[in-house]
């Protein structure tokens, strides 16, 4: 495990924090690898149930590092890119679990679009977010151009990439790139508190509803409700289906088992 990538079993939490902290948590290929192998182990372990990404410090990620990126033996950049950043904007939307990112401070370049690829995003009031890319001549990678346009518009999207404008996280919410800004203090604390929500909820719908989205992209009208279909009856046949009617029918809680 790397250093740079510090991971917690909370519950059926997988809270994964950033921890370049000198360096604003901005990505090495050692960090990149290292995150994707958290995502992976997220995946693959059935006791996981959702996975919170946060930031050690005052940022929750710069970006890469381009000291790494100007590095004359460092990676090239095509294998940044199709190396490091690819795998993880995959790896957060196909994992079959919720994705929360907590951006505690600025989420810049490849950090910005990192956390807009997760399933529920939360900012931190004093955080802020920026498609720094053209800055330094530049197109936004790690899905941006692709995930932006359908949060904000493709005006909104343009300017925003063109000009690199900076935006709050309290505009941010107006403007529907993330779900919700929180007061600064006990910020994590509320992030982990969504985490756990998560993680106690039925896991296959939340997988199944996940999967639906991603392919709403694509699909035309009949063939969505085509897999809704499909994913409905999946769903139907779960433990957690049942448990979820005899819970609402006895008036208790339910005690889902994500399956």
């Amino acid at each position: 495990m790397s250093e740079f990538i510090l991971s917690e079993r909370i519950g059926g939490v997988l809270k994964i924090t950033l921890n370049r902290a000198n360096k604003f948590n901005s990505f090495v290929r050692e960090m990149a690898l290292a995150l994707q192998s958290e995502l992976n182990n997220a995946q693959v372990d059935s006791s996981v149930r959702a996975v919170l990404i946060s930031g050690e410090g005052r940022a929750f990620c710069a970006g890469q590092d381009l000291a790494e990126a100007t590095d004359p033996n460092g990676p090239e950049l095509t294998k940044i890119v199709t190396e490091h950043y690819n795998p993880i904007i995959e790896q957060i939307r196909n994992l079959n679990k919720p994705v929360v990112a907590a951006v505690n401070g600025v989420a810049a370049g490849a950090g910005a679009n990192i956390a807009l690829a997760c399933d529920i995003v939360l900012a931190a009031e004093s955080a802020s977010f920026i498609q720094a890319f053209s800055k330094i001549g530049l197109i936004p990678d790690s899905g941006g151009t692709y995930t932006l346009p359908r949060l904000v518009g493709m005006q909104k999207a343009s300017a925003l990439m063109m000009l690199g404008e900076k935006v709050n996280a309290a505009d941010a919410e107006k403007m529907g790139m993330i779900y919700k800004a929180l007061p600064d203090e006990g910020f994590l604390a509320a992030a982990q508190k969504i985490a756990e929500q998560l993680s106690q909820m039925p896991t296959l719908a939340l997988a199944r509803t996940k999967a639906l989205l991603n392919a709403s992209y694509a699909n035309d009208l009949s063939a969505q409700l085509a897999l809704e279909d499909k994913y409905q009856t999946e769903c139907g046949a779960s433990h957690d289906y049942r448990e979820g009617t005899a819970a609402f029918l006895e008036k208790r809680a339910p005690e889902f088992k994500g399956h």
